[in-house]
């Protein structure tokens, strides 16, 4: 390499690259070795045992109890035994009409006879026919009062019921039946006022 001329004399450049250079690959040198080193993996110290193989991890799912979902379901509030007042205004107004029919003759054979497709207020026995008295009150005639609220889907329970009931009772299996509804009003007065409609409805 041409040398340069500083003030007059010439200076020869060459070993000042050398130099250099030889700092480049010696820097780069280091640098190549510390990549190998953080390259490598770290060996763990063998202790002659096979490895031990890793567990997987398993997930405990916890079985709910059937009891529990039926528990969980049950209100907490407990029953206070308290009835409200549409059931009281109702017993009261069974109690006027069973009072009524024994007055007219008729024995009482049963009281709200409950099944699962129905239910019946009261079952008398005029003579020798059984009598299906639905109990029905209202505050006012409008709509056509009491004996109109009992729709065609309600006489269709009575008459399940009635079934039922005579599966229950063979010895009133021989007997007609009648369906009546007794109509109840007034019932805080003295004396309540009621209704007796026969024949209610054709089955």
């Amino acid at each position: 390499m041409d040398g340069r001329e500083r003030n007059g004399t010439k200076v020869d450049l060459w070993p000042a690259v050398e130099d250099a250079i030889t700092r480049y690959e010696e820097s780069a040198e280091d640098a190549s070795d510390r990549c190998e080193e953080l390259a490598m993996p770290v060996r763990q110290p063998s202790s002659g045992k096979p490895p031990a193989k890793q567990r997987p991890r398993q997930l405990i799912r916890r079985t709910q109890d059937p009891t529990e979902h039926a528990q969980a379901k049950k209100s907490s509030r407990k029953p206070t035994g308290r009835r409200t007042y549409q059931q009281r205004i109702g017993e009261a107004a069974e109690d006027i009409a069973v009072k009524f029919l024994l007055a007219q003759g008729l024995e009482i054979l049963e009281r709200n006879f409950r099944r699962r497709l129905g239910e019946l207020d009261v079952v008398a026995r005029d003579g020798d026919v059984l009598v299906i008295a639905e109990v029905r009150t209202r505050a006012t005639n409008r709509y056509g009062g009491a004996a109109a609220s009992v729709d065609f889907r309600k006489q269709r329970r009575l008459i399940r019921a009635t079934a039922q009931l005579l599966q229950h009772r063979r010895d009133l299996a021989h007997l007609g039946v009648r369906f009546d509804v007794i109509a109840v009003s007034e019932i805080a007065c003295e004396r309540p006022r009621v209704e007796w409609i026969q024949h209610a409805f054709l089955t």
